[in-house]
This record gives structure tokens, C-alpha cells and sequence, in this order.
């Protein structure tokens, strides 16, 4: 988590992304670990491309899905050092409303994603399972 995340994208995702011609596709940052109950070296985050059903996934890649279900989500229009403060607020947001269910959270990034070069400003969904 932190730093590293934006490092990882801009390094390996994103270099792999183009060399299987998956850009202009939506794609997510899945965090598999709860950053608050597991120690930092231990949290685990996935980046993601949508593909089509019967795409041929190579490896190292392999094929997830996220779970169906319902979603809080929240805009979120920044730099990569604002995350973590934008995630915190928006998941006591909704713990404070009594709405979290256990689940899978991710970023969302739209197919035209795109970062600032000068500001490095971007915009992702954060989403957050809710009970039904």
C-alpha cells in the first residue's frame, strides 16, 4: 500500500497492459487486505483489466472477478498521495452509518483514465460493499 501502489501501476501494470494490448479498458485496484488490522509488508493489492469473457489470460496474470453485490461509492479526484486520507474518510463515513458488509474494496479507473503529468491529479471510484 502506499507509495508503492503508484510505482507498481506506472512500472509493471502498466508496461504489461500495453504489451497485451489492454489499454482503453476499465481497470481496478483491489486491496485484499484491511490496511487497519494487517501490517503494511503484509497487505496485498491486485491491479486489473476487464476483458472479455473469452479473452485467453497469460500468465503471470490470472483471471479474478469481482463479486457481485451492492457498492457505496465516492468520486475521488486527486493525487496518489491524497488516497489514503480519501479512502479513511469514506470508509468511517461508512461504518459510522452501520452500511459496511464484508467484502472486497476497490478503486474503479474509467477507460479513459488518465493522470495529470504536471499536477499528477487523477480521478478513480473508491467502492465500498454495503448491506443490502
Amino acid at each position: 500500500f502506499g507509495t508503492g501502489i503508484g510505482e507498481f501501476w506506472k512500472e509493471v501494470f502498466t508496461p504489461w497492459q500495453k504489451a497485451f494490448g489492454l489499454q482503453g479498458r476499465v481497470t481496478y485496484g483491489v486491496a485484499q487486505d484491511d490496511p487497519l488490522t494487517t501490517p503494511a509488508n503484509e497487505c496485498r493489492y491486485d491491479a486489473c483489466a476487464e476483458v472479455a469473457a473469452d479473452y485467453a489470460v497469460a500468465g503471470p496474470a490470472k483471471e479474478a472477478t469481482l463479486p457481485a453485490g451492492r457498492y457505496a461509492v465516492a468520486g475521488f479526484n486527486g493525487t496518489a498521495e491524497q488516497m489514503p486520507a480519501a479512502w479513511g474518510e469514506f470508509f468511517a463515513q461508512i461504518q459510522a452509518e452501520g452500511k459496511f458488509a464484508p467484502g472486497l474494496c476497490f478503486e474503479r479507473y474509467p477507460a479513459d483514465y488518465a493522470m495529470d503529468a504536471q499536477t499528477g491529479v487523477f480521478s478513480a471510484d473508491l467502492c465500498i460493499p454495503v448491506r443490502q
